[in-house]
This record gives C-alpha cells, structure tokens and sequence, in this order.
C-alpha cells in the first residue's frame, strides 16, 4: 500500500462515527417510563381527549387520560399545543427491499421463478436502507414489507421502520401469501392483432393452470405430510408446499394483486373454489363489485389514491373516490401507498386527498392507522392509542393529513426515535451553499 494511500484510510478512521453512518443509529430499548403531558391525544379507536397524557413504559401504554398517576421516576415530555396520534401503518410496501430503481443491485424483492411461496420478505430487508428514516420523518412507523413474484411472489411481514437487523424490525410474520393476478381482460376492438390476442390468452390460462396445480400439489403436499407425520425426514420436505400449508389451513390470507373488475371477479371465484381467506391490493374497480366482495367478507389494500384513470373512459377522479365509494358501499378498506417506495413518506398525503374527494376526515385517518391494523391482524399490537397495545406514537403540530405539517417526535415501542435523515441533512447543507 501506498503512502497516500495509508494517510487517506487514516484520515478516514479519524472522521466522526455519525457522519460515516448511512442511518441513524437506532433507539434503544425503552428503559423507564416516559410520560408525553397536555396534547391532545387523538385515539383513533376511541374519543379524542384534550389536554391529556400519555403513559408508556416497556414499550406498552400504561394509562392515557386527563390525570393519570405518574410515577415519580417518570420522564415527564411537554407536548402542549400538539397532537399525539398512533404511528402511521403503510399497508404494502417494497420498503428495505428496494433503493434505487436503476440499480439492480439495490432490488430484493422479487425471486427467480413464478412459485416461490417459500419467499420470506422480511429476511432480505437492508435495516441501513437511506429510505427508512425518510418515511417515518412523515409519521409512518409500521409497513407491511411485500414480495412481488410472477405468480405467487412469497409472504410478506409487518415491520416497524427501526432496528439493527431484520429481526429487530420484524412486527409479525409472515402476515399473508402473495399472488399476482394475471390480466384477464382481452382487447377485441380490432388495434390488436388476433395473433397477438391469442398468445395473450393461451398466455392468460396457462398461468391460470400454473396457479391452480400449485394449489393441487400442496394439498396433496398436505395430505401426504398429515398421513406420515413424524416418519418423512426433513430432507425430503417441500418448502414450498410447507409454506402453502398455513393458508389450506385458514390460518393465513392470502393478498392478490389485482385492479380491474375481470380480474377481481376471477380471483374471487379462485378464492371461493379453493377456500381462502383472501385480502384485495389495487382495488381500482373495486367499488363496481362491492356486492361481491362484501357477499366473501373480503377487505381492500386500495393501493394508491394519486394515480391515473385505468381507462380512458374513465373519470379523472375516479382513482381518488375508491376510499369513499368502498365506504358508502360497506366494505372494509385501508390506504397503501403503492409500489412507488421512494414516495412512502406521501401516505397521509394519499389519505388527504381522499378527504378532499368526499372520504370523512376520520375515516382517512383510521385507513393509515385503524383499518390497515385490522385487515394484517396486528390490531392487538398497533393502529391506535389504547392501554396495553404498544407505545408507537407521533407528536405532531397539527394534522398529519395536511402537507403543512410537521411530525416532531415519534416512538416505536416507547423507543424516542432519531428524526433525522438524508433530506433533512441535504437542506441543511445547501441551505448553506448561497454564504459561500
């Protein structure tokens, strides 16, 4: 090694531990109780309470109310004057698995081959992903961190967006199977080739084929495992078919990706034949079959409410009345922010300009906390401020629906988290580029 070569590693040894960190360093375990005093707590599942306080310890809300007893060795937070709110819930998300689009190296998220139900996301999530303490600078605390297959992508888990390693991160896993729903829909006005239509049908019901024997062979996978259960060695399981089995079961749903109403009708009657519990991302043409999905009991990830019309027909503010028809009509929905993962910090935002085409303002606020919480099962743990659920919590100075407001504090299992990230330090740093 060179001589300037060593002066430079040198050089670099002796730079400052933070400023070398992609991240900020994550919170340690809550390790005394912490008290946040005078907000106005907004429940969520309950009444919102003024001039109230918040009570957490070990990572659980001990008490919430106007004068709760506080124990003396109580770290006491003034928040007068600002609002305290259950951490944000992005229900999908290729978070951690994804970073920069036009690198193939940062992309995790989809695995080789179109039956890959053994794919665990939350294993290959980047904890140093630049993208986490952007998000949850916004509020969002909680994700549902999806794989994106072929056909059946894998499951996906629920991650807080705070930790060393995966397993730090890791909420509850797996949450639900994955399936991408082919296009079921052909176009026959005529601007297509019928060569070109028939390969996209013979295309359509092979995948359909595909999908159907995956489900035939794990249940014959199940019936094989129950009949030798304890002789058949470890080898000789099919992890594939091992990770279909909680889903035959009716212990785990499966969320099928699909937007246009042929699609949704055709994944339904699979679900129904096939006897599953099933959860619909996309959503765009759910509110044409709301009967439908209401007559299975089957909830909606709406995806994305900034988006284009799915067909030129359609009206331009169809995309952002999805939130509010499914509600008219009954059906149990939530707001994701799609697959735009650079843009997560967006989702109250999402759930804004809802409100601004006829959603009620509670209900948008329950779709990013409440609702979401419900629909993946981790409504014990999270979605709103309730004794004993856990202490994940912003502190806001004002509405988190509206662009002009700022998130001050946030909590993630009583752990005060760093609010600090990438762009904040980018403002910081060319704010100071005109003084030369």
């Amino acid at each position: 090694m060179t001589r300037s070569a060593i002066l430079v590693l040198a050089g670099l040894c002796l730079l400052p531990w933070r400023g070398m960190a992609a991240v900020p360093v994550p919170a340690k375990p809550q390790d005394h109780p912490i008290a946040l005093v005078g907000g106005t707590v907004h429940t969520v599942s309950g009444e919102t309470i003024a001039n109230a306080t918040v009570l957490f310890d070990h990572g659980r809300i001990d008490a919430i109310g106007s004068a709760p007893e506080i124990p003396a060795s109580c770290e006491r937070i003034d928040v007068t004057g600002k609002d305290v709110y259950p951490g944000l819930i992005d229900a999908f998300t290729h978070l951690g698995l994804t970073e920069v689009d036009a690198v193939r190296a940062t992309l995790d998220m989809t695995e080789v081959g179109d039956i890959t139900p053994n794919v665990s996301a939350q294993v290959a999530i980047n904890p140093e992903s630049e993208l986490f303490p952007v998000t949850r600078s916004n509020g969002v605390l909680l994700a549902l961190v999806a794989p994106s297959g072929h056909l059946i992508g894998g499951t996906s888990a629920v991650i807080t967006l705070d930790g060393w390693t995966w397993q730090d991160l890791t909420l509850r896993a797996p949450i639900a199977l994955h399936i991408e729903w082919p296009a079921m829909a052909l176009d026959r006005s005529g601007a297509t080739p019928d060569s070109t239509l028939q390969r996209r049908a013979e295309t359509r019901d092979k995948t359909l084929a595909s999908l159907r024997e995956a489900f035939e062979s794990a249940r014959a996978y199940q019936r094989a495992r129950a009949a030798r259960e304890g002789t058949v060695p470890l080898h000789a399981n099919d992890q594939r078919w091992e990770a279909m089995i909680p889903v035959l079961e009716g212990k785990m749903p499966v969320i099928v990706h699909a937007d246009e109403i042929h699609q949704i009708e055709a994944a339904v009657a699979f679900a129904a034949e096939q006897k599953f519990r099933m959860i619909l991302f996309g959503g765009y043409d759910a509110p044409r079959c709301a009967d439908l999905l209401l007559r299975y009991h089957i909830p909606v990830i709406v995806s994305e409410v900034h988006r284009l019309p799915l067909r030129r027909a359609d009206a331009y503010d169809d995309p952002f009345t999805v939130p509010e028809r499914l509600r008219e009509a009954g059906v149990e929905y939530c707001l994701a922010n799609g697959e735009r993962t650079w843009n997560e910090r967006n989702l109250p935002f999402q759930a804004g300009m809802a409100v601004a085409y006829g959603l009620p303002r509670d209900d948008a606020l329950k779709s990013i906390t409440l609702y979401p919480a419900r629909i993946l099962g981790i409504a014990d743990r999270a979605g709103s401020i309730e004794v004993g659920k856990d202490a994940t919590l912003i502190v806001t100075d004002g509405d988190p629906l509206e662009n002009s407001t700022h998130v001050e504090r946030a909590f993630i299992q009583g752990r005060q988290i760093d609010l600090s990230d990438k762009q904040k330090t980018l403002y910081a740093k060319y704010k100071q580029k005109p003084r030369g």
